[in-house]
């Protein structure tokens, strides 16, 4: 098993992803070696730490840092030989707001993070990315399509003696932090659920999926890809109705930097993407596609093809999405 004895680092461990992750690898991955949290809020490791009932807490470790301090970085580093970086900032709008920040931590902190796992000859990176990192019309999609290059980048760095580097693209992850299910089972007491625009649609994974990308691309990673879940889309409408029935929708019109739908693989990636049974990859230039088939099941996409929310033909019922909501608590 490729997790024997690995010492894991969670860069963003605190969060919604970081934290179901480490539970996942506690349960299911008894075999690995330690496990490394590093975030910025204590009072999230605080309560994180106290949450793990009936685990194996001796073997996790929580260090307080930052992305942008790269000399903390390279303290917790040592003898790490996997990191899954889920750290970012995250909230659209305020990073709409605040650019500067943003580019700080999405960027520059990934730049950092790269540069060191280079440094101590990590043998594999995740990272993670977004739908909104496909031709980004925000600061945020923009800083993640920033960070998918760094890392993709990283594999064919003169410094990197052996690291795999590679990129999970993610859909929204229904019911984390920041998603519109908590926003609206706040709201529904009120009567009245605020719809940004009736016709916008969405991929839509579980964290459960979530986590199982993420082990997929940490296992058959080569370095170089951009792994893309096979996601269903949902209407925001549908997602009311799932949750109040009884609610009277507002439309509010959408925020500063907001798409109508979302992609998740572009046209312009077609070329280079290819498809098997649970995800699509979209290789790296330096990586030929007819190579990368030799080793690895799947085949191409069509040139014109292209993974929109839109366009999607899988779609989430108003049951299915209300069965989901329901199992998140």
């Amino acid at each position: 098993m490729m997790l024997s004895n690995k010492n894991i680092l969670i860069v963003g461990g605190t969060g919604s992803f970081g934290s179901a992750f480490l539970r996942h690898l506690l349960t299911n991955h008894k075999e690995t070696g330690r496990l490394v949290i590093y975030s910025r809020d204590e009072q999230k490791q605080y309560e994180l730490a106290n949450t793990l009932h009936g685990l194996d807490k001796k073997k996790v470790s929580f260090f307080v840092g930052d992305v942008r301090d790269k000399n903390r970085l390279h303290e917790v580093m040592h003898g790490i030989n996997i990191v899954i970086y889920a750290a970012a900032m995250k909230h659209m709008p305020i990073a709409e707001a605040n650019p500067t920040e943003c580019i700080k931590t999405n960027i520059l902190g990934t730049q950092n993070l790269v540069e060191v796992a280079l440094d101590h000859k990590v043998e594999r990176v995740v990272a993670l990315s977004t739908d909104k990192a496909v031709m980004p019309i925000n600061t945020y999609g923009a800083s993640k399509l920033l960070l998918e290059k760094l890392v993709i980048s990283a594999n064919s760095s003169p410094a990197n003696a052996g690291t795999k580097l590679c990129a999970v693209r993610y859909a929204n992850v229904l019911g984390s932090r920041g998603s519109v299910v908590p926003f609206f089972l706040k709201m529904r007491a009120a009567g009245v659920l605020p719809i940004t625009d009736m016709k916008m649609t969405r991929f839509s994974i579980t964290m459960a999926e979530g986590i199982s990308i993420v082990m997929h691309a940490l296992t058959n990673t080569d370095g170089g890809e951009v792994f893309v879940p096979k996601a269903p889309s949902y209407k925001i409408t549908t997602v009311a109705e799932a949750i109040g029935p009884e609610c009277e929708l507002k439309e509010v019109g959408i925020r500063n930097g907001e798409k109508i739908d979302e992609a998740m693989v572009s046209k312009a990636e077609a070329p280079r993407t290819i498809e098997s049974d649970n995800c699509y990859v979209v290789l790296s230039e330096n990586t030929s596609v007819e190579e990368y088939l030799k080793h690895h099941s799947g085949k191409r996409v069509d040139r014109e093809f292209e993974y929109n929310s839109a366009t999607n033909t899988n779609w989430l019922t108003v049951d299915q999405l209300r069965k989901q909501i329901e199992s998140l608590a």
